[in-house]
């Protein structure tokens, strides 16, 4: 996430258009490094956002409110006085720096109109947002730095404000050909570092996407770039800076999976093959970004307790298989032991007596073999030994196999809480995965049992391209409701075959499907699976009225004998998801 001096550009073109002319109606600080100031412009109101937090500054147009405190902060009680009606004259970026300057117009104490600037600095960690007259004479910033803090500036009330030149870059707006090759081609290190260390306004991927661009390898050095790959880049470098100069910015914010990846102001080659969002404003791809990056971080957090129960009931299970498993195995002698004893019963009436073992032709498969023996028994007392042997063992079997389905039946049902967990969005959809720990016995219940919670989680749903409704359950419980009470019977069924997963139910409304519904329903199947991250699915679909619940079977187990396969890529980009 590369908030750039290309970044800051499309947000200040998108302020120009909106809030540029505005009244500012009010002022708020919701926390300690944050601003909301509300603007009345063109009959409509804005919500602008900055935040000059270290580990996330930020600065744009706000769709959500953030009220502040009671009692206002002292900085935000100073903007208050001085521009808390103030007009917007203009906002602008000196060179492509991660700077914006609000130039604001207000009317003293005494009705002369007076000139103030907000300067806002996306600087990382050094980012802050500074109130100064209109000589640049700082009268106040969120953040204070002392000479003690920074050798190279000081923000305090007094001081002048300046842009801190720490390392001499080339504005991209204002350089030629020659200007631009005698800084980046000398530089012995590689060609995307290059660029992003000697240009100001870029960042890293920004200088990855240039040399993708123009075809050349962005760990290559750039003093070993050829004559025809320096004149590829410097036309990717042109035009890129004329479509900034033109204002001509296509916010992209850039998914996997339904998860966020990356944001720019334009297209990226490098992320092509990612599913790419455009939006109608940089503002929007921020406050989407940051959010949905938030809920799924919220949501990781959140589910970490959970996940962690489920992974250590899982490795208990696993092991406990495995002894089974293993416990099974040793079975597999009772049928030598049920041999010996009647080798013994049918060879032992000539058996010395003391004798060790005992010589004997197996007629089961001709061959000689060696019976061990008890000296101290005759060979009936041996054969009733071998015989009680076989007897224990083979109930020991029967024990095993239905331990051994039982256990499997737990890992089944762990996997596919794990999977849901693994696509839980929202803290509602959490709720009904814990009740069905607690419903196992895998969390301790707590508080009266009578009364289940009302859990307000309901499925995904979807529209095929032709129209039909496809519904996704987000864990067991859903899946059970949609296979057994949603759908009827010619309503169709999509599931991963042979792992935990999603039931997927298409809506048939007594109609024939077109194809195209059926790959849409098994991609839906095949994402929303533990084979997420595998390039194709072998997807099982069939009728509902197909379907079966065994009698005490756990929530999300079917059983179906008759079916169709397919094989489904873990895609969902393009099939429309109804909210």
């Amino acid at each position: 996430m590369a908030f750039d001096g290309i970044t800051v550009a499309a947000v200040v073109s998108e302020l120009n258009r909106t809030v540029v002319g505005g009244k500012i109606n009010k002022i708020a600080q919701p926390e300690a490094e944050e601003l909301m100031i509300t603007v009345k412009n063109h009959r409509t109101q804005y919500r602008l956002f900055l935040s000059a937090s270290a580990s996330l500054p930020l600065i744009y147009l706000s769709e959500e409110n953030k009220p502040g405190p009671l009692t206002a902060p002292n900085f935000c009680m100073l903007l208050r006085k001085h521009i808390g009606s103030a007009r917007i004259l203009s906002v602008s970026q000196p060179g492509l720096e991660r700077i914006l300057v609000f130039e604001l117009e207000h009317l003293n104490e005494l009705g002369d109109i007076c000139r103030k600037k907000l300067i806002v600095e996306i600087m990382g960690k050094h980012s802050n947002i500074i109130f100064c007259q209109e000589d640049l004479t700082i009268i106040d910033s969120i953040k204070h730095i002392s000479a003690s803090m920074s050798s190279v500036r000081e923000v305090l009330p007094g001081r002048t404000w300046f842009i801190p030149h720490t390392q001499e870059k080339l504005d991209p707006l204002a350089m030629d050909r020659t200007m631009f090759e005698n800084a980046v081609f000398p530089m012995d290190r590689p060609i995307f570092q290059a660029l992003y260390q000697s240009l100001t306004g870029l960042s890293p991927l920004m200088g990855e996407e240039l040399c993708i661009r123009s075809g050349i390898d962005p760990k290559k050095s750039a003093g070993a770039l050829t004559p025809h790959e320096q004149e590829n880049l410097w036309q990717a470098v042109e035009h890129l800076t004329e479509q900034i100069r033109q204002e001509a910015f296509a916010p992209t914010m850039f998914c996997q999976e339904q998860e966020p990846v990356e944001f720019a102001a334009f297209p990226l080659t490098k992320y092509r093959d990612l599913e790419n969002i455009p939006c109608d404003s940089m503002s929007r791809v921020l406050e989407q970004y940051y959010s949905m990056k938030n809920r799924i971080t919220v949501i990781r957090q959140k589910s970490s307790d959970l996940r962690r129960i489920v992974t250590t009931a899982l490795e208990r299970t696993e092991k406990k298989y495995a002894l089974q498993q293993k416990q099974k195995k040793d079975t597999e002698k009772k049928e030598k032991y049920r041999v010996y004893g009647e080798l013994l019963n049918t060879y032992g009436y000539h058996l010395e007596e003391g004798a060790r073992s005992l010589k004997a032709l197996n007629y089961y498969t001709n061959e000689e073999i060696t019976i061990p023996l008890d000296e101290t028994l005759s060979a009936a007392g041996n054969a009733k030994k071998y015989f009680e042997r076989y007897n224990k063992l083979k109930r020991t079997e029967e024990a095993l196999n239905k331990l051994l389905e039982e256990t499997r039946s737990d890992l089944e049902h762990l996997e596919s809480i794990r999977t849901s967990l693994d696509i839980a969005l929202d803290e509602e959809d959490l709720v009904q995965v814990r009740e069905e720990l607690m419903e196992y016995g895998y969390i301790r219940r707590k508080g009266p049992s009578g009364k289940k919670k009302k859990i307000v989680s309901r499925p995904f749903h979807y529209r095929s391209g032709d129209g039909f409704d496809i519904y996704v359950g987000k864990n067991n419980f859903q899946n059970d409701e949609l296979s057994f009470r949603f759908a009827t019977g010619n309503d169709w069924w999509f599931h991963a075959k042979g792992q935990p997963g999603s039931h997927v139910i298409v809506r048939s409304n007594g109609e024939e499907l077109p194809d195209r519904t059926f790959e849409e329903a098994a991609r839906l199947a095949a994402y929303y699976s533990r084979g997420r991250q595998a390039p194709k699915v072998e997807i099982d679909y069939t009728q509902k009225k197909n379907l079966k619940k065994p009698n005490g079977a756990k929530p999300g187990f079917v059983i179906y004998h008759t079916n169709y396969s397919m094989v489904a890529e873990p895609k969902i980009q393009g099939i429309e998801e109804v909210k």
